[in-house]
């Protein structure tokens, strides 16, 4: 008679254990991913992040077009048992060719600074919202800025369900002081309306209009952009990669007709 096989039971056991422990892990993950995403949608959510975001414009006239990566740091701050405030900065750099025609500029953009004051909890109406203000810092180079600072108000307002994000975020930037030799006049209004889908695994797919009005030359700006993204992990860093089109609605004559985006953004959640 052959001998009974010793220690098959605890291995078959060890192994059924980490196979759910596997899965549990990445149900859990999977459940990490969906609930950062649907932060990543709200732009007063209480999450630190770094996102870089490369944008491509073609169709200036006379061939020209523009490359910009924005750098735009989120980071929230408890400045009371309900209160946050959101700080989000947008550093541009960008390298341009003929958008100006017969020029090739490349650099700094000016810096847009916005805080919103928000509360943490939602209430009964589930909207979120926050106000606060939004400065203009002349940091530009190459012709690449204003050459004068600015401020107005900003305010964000929205709602989420289980897989829906829609709201809109506002502000206006007038010019304040300045008195460089390139210095121009600026009353600015930026409406950015968005729509969200929240799909499983992390993933998104948004929508949203980057209009702004140029009350001194009486012009609309409106590129319609449709992006689609995904949560996923690098190591022990949690990452956001997104990836679009855009097109523009409207614009100055001579301006772009289209262009593509894709943005990578560091998650840094508590």
């Amino acid at each position: 008679m052959s001998a009974k096989p010793q220690g098959r039971g605890p291995l078959r056991l060890a192994l059924l254990i980490a196979s759910v422990l596997l899965v549990l892990s990445q149900q859990v993950q999977a459940q990490d991913a969906d609930a950062l995403a649907k932060k990543l949608s709200n732009p007063v959510a209480a999450l630190i992040s770094v996102p870089f975001q490369y944008t491509y414009d073609d169709g200036y006239a006379n061939g020209g077009y523009r490359h910009t990566l924005n750098i735009q740091p989120v980071a929230p701050f408890s400045i009371a048992e309900e209160w946050n405030v959101i700080s989000r900065t947008i550093l541009p750099l960008a390298y341009q060719k003929d958008v100006v025609p017969g020029t090739d500029q490349a650099g700094m953009g000016d810096i847009t600074q916005s805080f919103f004051f928000s509360p943490k909890e939602t209430g009964s109406s589930g909207i979120l919202w926050g106000i606060g203000p939004a400065l203009l810092l002349p940091t530009g180079t190459d012709d690449l800025g204003a050459d004068t600072w600015g401020a107005g108000p900003t305010f964000v307002v929205l709602k989420q369900d289980k897989s829906w994000t829609v709201g809109a975020l506002v502000n206006h930037i007038s010019d304040i002081a300045g008195t460089g030799s390139g210095r121009r006049d600026i009353s600015n209004t930026f409406v950015q309306p968005f729509l969200a889908k929240a799909l499983p695994g992390g993933r998104t797919l948004a929508f949203n209009i980057e209009s702004t009005y140029d009350w001194k030359a009486s012009q609309w700006t409106a590129p319609l952009n449709i992006q689609y993204s995904r949560v996923s992990k690098l190591g022990s860093q949690m990452i956001s990669y997104q990836g679009g089109v855009r097109a523009y609605l409207d614009g100055p004559r001579g301006g772009p007709d289209w262009g593509v985006r894709f943005t990578v953004t560091l998650l840094y959640p508590k």
